[in-house]
Parts: C-alpha cells; structure tokens; sequence
C-alpha cells in the first residue's frame, strides 16, 4: 500500500503599504507565498505549485500576483533601513487547496 498526497505551506515574506484595488485606502498588505508539496507517506518530496498572493489588512481582499512581482514588492519592501523586509519568512501550514 502506498500512501501519497498534498501538503501546503505558507510564508510570509513581507509586509507592505500599498493602496488597496477594492477598497482604496492605503493600508498595510501581506505578501504570502503557498506552496504545495507532493507527499509520499507523508514526508514533503517537492513543490507542486507555488503561487504568491498580497492580502490587505484593511479590507481582507486577496490578489494574486506573479512571481516577478512578487520579487519587486519584495525589494521594494527592503529600501527601508537595514535593508531588510518587515520580520522574517514565517512557516505555516495551511487547511484549503
């Protein structure tokens, strides 16, 4: 008997101030990065899918960005001093697909 699946991850790599498309306020964004691991008896062998996403925290509203843009709000982020981006990449499982 085998035993495979799906796993997801989810890191938070920066947290930015950006205008919001829904609600229009400038308020603060996560950008996340998912990742789902294809699992054979449940250990993570390699990423299936990887998508990044901005999430503001005013309204809620998530919207999908590519991995280039993501690498620019990314260094756009790390202009500030010590040039870092907010806190560090946060591993977190997360339920959904």
């Amino acid at each position: 008997m085998i035993i495979f699946g799906t796993k997801g991850y989810l890191y938070q790599l920066a947290i930015l101030t950006l205008v919001c498309g829904r609600c229009g306020n400038p308020a603060a964004h996560t950008l996340r990065k998912r990742v789902t691991k294809f699992t054979l008896f449940f250990v993570p062998l390699f990423p299936v899918s990887t998508k990044f996403i901005t999430q503001c925290t005013f309204c809620g509203a998530e919207q999908k960005v590519t991995r280039e843009q993501a690498e620019q709000l990314l260094a756009q982020g790390t202009d500030g001093p010590g040039g870092q981006p907010y806190g560090q990449p946060q591993r977190q499982p997360y339920q959904g697909g």
